[in-house]
């Protein structure tokens, strides 16, 4: 079957590999449907990485996924249900035509929802974003920020705003990302390649600054950032993945100043990515829920290399780019 794999710094190639086969009960075979690219994927592919480290694993890091059931070795799932697949076990990504699954991290896509359900695999990045905002305080009546309005940030701007916040304040520099953070319920917008956000929203707060600042970004200069905006005691959010550097300087004076609350939230890291997406998945399926803003550009999974340089240099006002089997 063809596969793809990162060969060399910001390079794909396709390759033959052999198809999965099931190996033990609970486990099943998908046929790939839709793939999309993360944010966390150019952790690995915008970095140059030392050479014995090429080509890279097959399929990824590609993991947001939906696929049809073409063999179950469980009693839950069957030939023929959609289903999202959250890391596909025997297998390193999902950038390939099957992969072997646990069956009990994926979770059944309902019938008769989507005209297009290209859409179903934007519950998995959503649904990380939903476990996250219930490890924080209620933000009802609270002044939030959101640091980051790339496809996590402006889930969280939206949960947010629905929680009843008094302010929601959000930051990025693409100025096509804060309008769509407007759209979703972002009282306040600021580039900070135009405004200092902490003096925006001094002024808007009357210095009292935010009660919880969220972190999407994960770089250094953003991560700072947050104990600008944080009033004293606080609630700091941690939730974007670091980027070109896995270690760098945190302004110790200004964080140990506001004494905040941390909460470091990763559902995958926790076992729970599968709890998130399913409660994204019921609120699709009520109609509590519109995900289709996101998903802004769609190519054949052929074109894997120029969907993830899209994504990574944020191109034609990109969000989401999803890649069909």
């Amino acid at each position: 079957m063809k596969a793809a794999r990162i060969a060399a710094p910001r390079k794909w190639e396709f390759l033959d590999v052999d198809p999965p086969s099931i190996s033990k009960e609970g486990e099943i075979i998908v046929k790939m449907e839709y793939f999309s690219v993360c944010g966390s994927d150019l952790r690995t592919y915008d970095r140059v990485l030392p050479e014995e480290q090429y080509p890279m694993r097959i399929g990824g890091p590609c993991h947001e996924l939906v696929g049809i059931v073409e063999e179950s070795h469980d009693d839950k799932l069957k030939k023929g249900e959609r289903v999202i697949i959250l890391a596909p076990s025997g297998q390193s990504g999902g950038v390939q035509e099957y992969i072997r699954a646990e069956a009990s991290r994926c979770v059944p896509c309902p019938d008769g929802i989507f005209e297009d359900p290209a859409l179903w695999v934007l519950c998995q990045p959503v649904g990380t974003v939903l476990w996250a905002c219930q490890q924080m305080p209620s933000v009802i009546g609270k002044r939030v920020a959101v640091i980051g309005q790339g496809p996590i940030g402006l889930g969280f701007t939206e949960f947010i705003s629905r929680g009843m916040a008094r302010d929601v304040f959000v930051t990025d520099p693409l100025d096509y990302r804060l309008d769509h953070a407007k759209r979703v319920g972002a009282t306040h917008t600021i580039n900070p390649l135009k405004e200092d956000p902490a003096a925006v929203i001094a002024s808007l707060t009357n210095g009292e600054m935010c009660d919880i600042v969220v972190e999407c970004v994960g770089r250094p200069e953003t991560t700072n950032q947050v104990f600008d905006l944080l009033k004293r005691q606080g609630t700091a959010v941690i939730f974007g993945m670091t980027h070109d550097h896995d270690t760098f300087e945190v302004d110790w004076s200004k964080l140990y100043n506001k004494l905040p609350t941390m909460i470091v939230t990763n559902s995958a890291m926790v076992g729970a990515n599968t709890t998130g997406v399913m409660m994204c998945v019921d609120l699709v399926k009520q109609g509590r829920l519109d995900l289709s803003y996101l998903l802004t550009h769609r190519m054949p999974w052929t074109n894997v290399q120029e969907a993830y340089d899209m994504y990574s240099t944020k191109a034609d006002e990109s969000l989401k780019v999803v890649m069909n089997a």
